[in-house]
């Protein structure tokens, strides 16, 4: 039986909302080293992973609606991007979040007035340095490029990276799991030399930021 103009229309009305609120993001090694992207999300959840030789570019699509995503960069991985030094997911095309320490990109799309809201975290330390930026939309990007690792306070170094307290310590005055936490000397440390970025789990507001639902993204490693 032939299909009427109008269904064909109503089908493809429907799907247009979709096309447009998906997000491409493109992931950029400016690295001097290889790095192991990674990203997932938890609704749904869904993920993957890709080597980046130095110079070298991934694109992902990320369904309209997705939230707890995150980009990070993974170092120090074996050649089948297996037991990283940072960041390690225990596989190529991680499909959960990497093991700390890892520089995280965060987003959540199509989120309340149609927005998406995006960070960069410290909550689980320091790899990469990282840019996190629209490439449509009209919104500004955030970025978090110090020498952590050089310059990591003793008690948090580990090899190719920096620990968060949170990760170290584990206890309540890091970690905000008792309620209410204010800032210590140890989560100054990152939110002075990364002030768009989250410190500790209980950061400030002004460390999330919106962009119209659709918008597309691009995340380069050691902008």
């Amino acid at each position: 039986m032939a299909t009427s103009t109008s269904a064909v229309l109503c089908f493809f009305l429907f799907l247009l909302p979709l096309s447009i609120n998906a997000a491409t993001f493109q992931i950029v090694n400016s690295c001097s080293f290889t790095v192991w992207a990674a990203w997932a999300t938890t609704g749904p959840r869904a993920g993957g992973g890709n080597q980046l030789n130095p110079g070298q570019s991934w694109t992902i699509n990320i369904n309209a609606g997705a939230t707890g995503g995150r980009i990070w960069p993974r170092t120090g991985c074996s050649s089948d991007g297996r037991n990283c030094q940072t960041g390690d997911c225990g596989m190529l095309q991680c499909q959960g979040y990497g093991r700390p320490p890892n520089t995280l990109a965060e987003f959540a799309l199509n989120q309340f007035n149609n927005l998406d809201f995006f960070d960069i975290s410290l909550v689980d330390g320091y790899n990469v340095g990282i840019d996190f930026s629209p490439t449509s939309g009209g919104c500004r990007g955030i970025r978090c490029s110090a020498n952590i690792v050089g310059e990591c306070p003793a008690q948090l170094r580990t090899p190719g990276g920096c620990n968060n307290p949170c990760t170290v310590f584990g206890t309540p005055q890091y970690c905000c799991t008792n309620g209410p936490c204010a800032p210590t000397d140890l989560s100054r440390f990152f939110k002075t030399r990364c002030p768009d970025a989250y410190s500790y789990p209980q950061d400030d507001q002004t460390s999330t930021f919106t962009c119209p639902g659709g918008t597309n993204y691009r995340v380069t490693f050691c902008p």
